[in-house]
This record gives C-alpha cells, sequence and structure tokens, in this order.
C-alpha cells in the first residue's frame, strides 16, 4: 500500500540583492532601488521638456537695419555711455542713414531677445582727404551690460560685409585719443594706425586773427 501523498513545502523565494544588500525589486527588464515593483520613472511634461531645451539653448543675436522704433533704444545706450542724451541728433542721423535703403550708408542695430542691445553707423565716402573710396565707421556702441559676448564683433563684421557688397576694400575710423575701450576693440580686429592725420584748430576770434598776421 501507498501512504497518502504528502506535498514537500517550497523553500522561500529569496529577493536578489543590491550592492548594499537591500532587496532590489525588478521593474521589466531593469531594476531600480526603492521603487515599487511594476511603478514607472515619471515622464517630464511636455512643457516642461521644452523649458528646458530653451534654457540649454543660447539667445539668439540678430543684425539689422535700424527701424523708427529702434531710435529710443539706440538713444538711451548712447547716453548710458557718455551722459548726454542728443534726440534732436539722433532724429538727424536716422533721416540720413535709417530711412533708405542705399548700400553706402548703414544704420544696422543688433537684437537680442527682441531688445535692441547695440549699432553701428557708417558710409563709403569717395575721394575723401584724397583717398580712394572706403567705408568709414563713425559710430559704435553696445549697451554695457551686454557687452563681452561679440556683439560689437557681430556688428563690425556685418557693416564691413555691406560696404563689400558696395564695391569697396578699406574699413576707416576716428576716434579721440583717450577712448581705450573703443580703441582697443578696434585693434582687437585687426585696425591699425592709418596713413591720415588729425589736424583741428579753435574758430574763436583770438584764433582766426592769429591766423590772419601769421
Amino acid at each position: 500500500m501507498t501512504g497518502p501523498a504528502v506535498s514537500r513545502p517550497r523553500a522561500p523565494r529569496v529577493a536578489r540583492q543590491g550592492s548594499a544588500g537591500s532587496a532590489v525589486p525588478r521593474v521589466g527588464n531593469r531594476t531600480e532601488p526603492g521603487r515599487p515593483i511594476g511603478s514607472a520613472a515619471p515622464l517630464r511634461s511636455t512643457a516642461a521638456a521644452r523649458a528646458h531645451v530653451a534654457a540649454a539653448e543660447p539667445p539668439t543675436l540678430r543684425i539689422r537695419r535700424v527701424r523708427r522704433a529702434d531710435l529710443e533704444p539706440v538713444i538711451a545706450i548712447e547716453a548710458a555711455v557718455t551722459g548726454i542724451e542728443k534726440r534732436a541728433y539722433w532724429q538727424t542721423v536716422y533721416r540720413r542713414y535709417g530711412a533708405g535703403t542705399q548700400a553706402e550708408r548703414q544704420f544696422l542695430v543688433a537684437e537680442l531677445e527682441r531688445r535692441v542691445v547695440g549699432f553701428v553707423i557708417g558710409e563709403v565716402r569717395d575721394w575723401e582727404f584724397g583717398s580712394p573710396p572706403c567705408g568709414w565707421v563713425f559710430a559704435i556702441d553696445v549697451q554695457p551690460g551686454a557687452r563681452l559676448a561679440g556683439i560689437g564683433t557681430r556688428l563690425l563684421e556685418a557693416i564691413s560685409a555691406s560696404f563689400r557688397a558696395a564695391g569697396v576694400t578699406k574699413l576707416r575710423t576716428m576716434l579721440a585719443r583717450d577712448n581705450t575701450v573703443i580703441l582697443s576693440f578696434f585693434r582687437s580686429q585687426g585696425m591699425m594706425a592709418g596713413p591720415l592725420v588729425s589736424l583741428e584748430m579753435d574758430l574763436d576770434d583770438n584764433a582766426v586773427a592769429a591766423g590772419t598776421h601769421a
């Protein structure tokens, strides 16, 4: 005779151990310490993901021709640097250099995140001081808080490209001797002393009289 069948007790299952000795539940084909079995890592929302990508991308700098609405920030930038607000002067400059589309006259602004943060102005001058036609830059500036980011370089490159398109191969400028900031900038761009010498005299009555009797 055979006795009644006796079922053998199964040995308890032993959970896999992590490196620190704690149980590591299995999730799909991988394990994650401390996460309930069957749970998945929370997914970042689409809006949050896009915001993260946008934050990682550098802001876009755009160089374009000036518009009348840009005069206010241009005036503010120049006034912040010189301490003088010259509205009538800038209105004249805009009419001469910004209102038209001539390649020989350029008034460009740098736009960063829809804000004007710099400008450059110049023109092609023919046979001035006896020299062949060349491009002259007579104003360039960047908002103090936006400097050292390559904006001035981009502005100078843009106006240089416009001058080349107008058929000239030389770029010139003039600046005060004590303006070391802008002097250092132009030198960093490869500009150096040219063949022209700047001369001046006072036009008051005493100076004119002295010149007459010389």
